[in-house]
This record gives C-alpha cells, structure tokens and sequence, in this order.
C-alpha cells in the first residue's frame, strides 16, 4: 500500500489547531470541490479546528470507460454488490490513517478527529473510521454507502462501537440510491451504532439545511465553543 502523502487543502482555524475534520470528497472531483463549505458552516470565529481536504490520486475509472479522473478507488459496475473495488478501499484506508497519524504528530488526538467524506468519499472515511482501532470523535458519511453493500467491513473497531456517526442522503439521489445508504444505515442500527440519519429533498449533492444539521453535529462532537 502506497505511503505517498496525500496533497489537500488544509484551512487554519485562526486560533492554535486543537480538533480536525478529514472530508474526502466524491469521484472526478477534488479537495477543492467542498472546501468552500467552511465558511457556510458558519461555526464560531473562536474555533479550533482545522480542516482538511485532500485529494485522491488520479486512476483509471472502469466504469468511465476507463478514463482518468480523482478517485479513492476503482468503480467496477453500478451493481452496489460489485462497485467498489475493495483493494482501492484498502489503499485509501491506509492513505487515510496515514493522515490522521500526522495530525496525532501535530498534536491532535485522535479522539478530536472526524472522519468525513461525500459518496466515493463517504464510502472510505466510513470503511476507515468503523475499522479505525483508536477512538474517533465521530464520523460522517454523506449520500455515500458501505463497500460490500449488503455487510459492515471486517475487523470492525472495538475502540468506535460507541462512535456517533452522521448519515445524510438525498431522497432523489440518482447516482448512490437512497435504498444503498438505508441499507448501510440498518446495519449500523443493527449493531446499535449511535447513528444519525436524516433526508433532504436533493439528489446527489449538499442541500442548504443539510450544512446547518453538520454544523450542529460537529459543535457537538467537538465541544466547539
């Protein structure tokens, strides 16, 4: 598995980094594509938390025919049982942990970070985050669905059995059915995860009161004042 750091976008919080958001954006696009969203979080200007957005390597896509564009992993079919290419998944984990071990390095506990991701990316920072064997402050998973589809990944962490999880989706996503994140969702609650899950009237995108409802959450997951 590569060890290449990954390049991002990473936005300073104006006081000393105390807490950190990792968001993995979707397929074809980049760090750049949901780091504008910081602002219209509108969190308190005494925050301390950093923000990072990095983005996936350049692949072949080989439900694109092949074409070349970011990706956390190779999409094979749009049959959910066969989409994601799970060595993919496996390299984007290792990427992912290696991030969170260089802000462990900068001073962030583990216990300050959260791992979050839209669709492509939602899919790895879920995978990660239920098999992250350090405790994580939570984890957000946004219009994306678990990797094998209709199971939770092996060697689930003891350490995040109890770690709140946000899952919001669209009710007219046409490119990750809303039936793919209730499935994940009713494995979660199946294994009494303390999970969230709330709709919008979107498709496959970020809805205005869907970025007030993550606000909330990370105020309350990283006691931001």
């Amino acid at each position: 598995m590569s060890a290449v750091p990954l390049d991002r976008i990473t936005i300073e919080p104006s006081l000393p980094a105390t807490a950190c958001v990792i968001w993995l954006h979707g397929l074809g696009d980049s760090g750049a594509g949901f780091s504008p969203i910081v602002p219209e979080l509108r969190l308190p200007t005494s925050h301390t938390v950093r923000f990072i957005f990095p983005h996936a390597p350049e692949q072949p896509v080989t439900l694109n025919q092949g074409y070349v564009m970011r990706s956390w992993y190779d999409i094979k079919s749009m049959d959910l049982h066969n989409r994601a290419d799970m060595a993919g998944v496996l390299e984007s984990e290792a990427k992912v942990k290696a991030l969170i071990k260089e802000q462990n390095d900068k001073g962030i506990a583990t216990s300050n970070i959260v791992l979050a991701g839209f669709s492509q990316g939602g899919v790895v920072s879920m995978f990660t985050g239920l098999r992250y064997p350090e405790k994580l402050a939570g984890i957000m998973a946004l219009s994306c669905y678990l990797p094998n589809a209709d199971g939770l990944p092996e060697q689930l962490s003891v350490a995040n059995s109890d770690t709140n999880i946000l899952q919001l989706h669209g009710d007219n996503d046409d490119v990750v059915p809303l039936s793919a994140g209730k499935m994940a969702n009713k494995l979660l609650n199946e294994k009494n995860y303390p999970v969230t899950w709330k709709t919008y009237p979107m498709a496959h995108s970020v809805h205005p009161t869907e970025i007030r409802d993550i606000a909330s959450w990370l105020v309350a997951r990283l006691n931001i004042t």
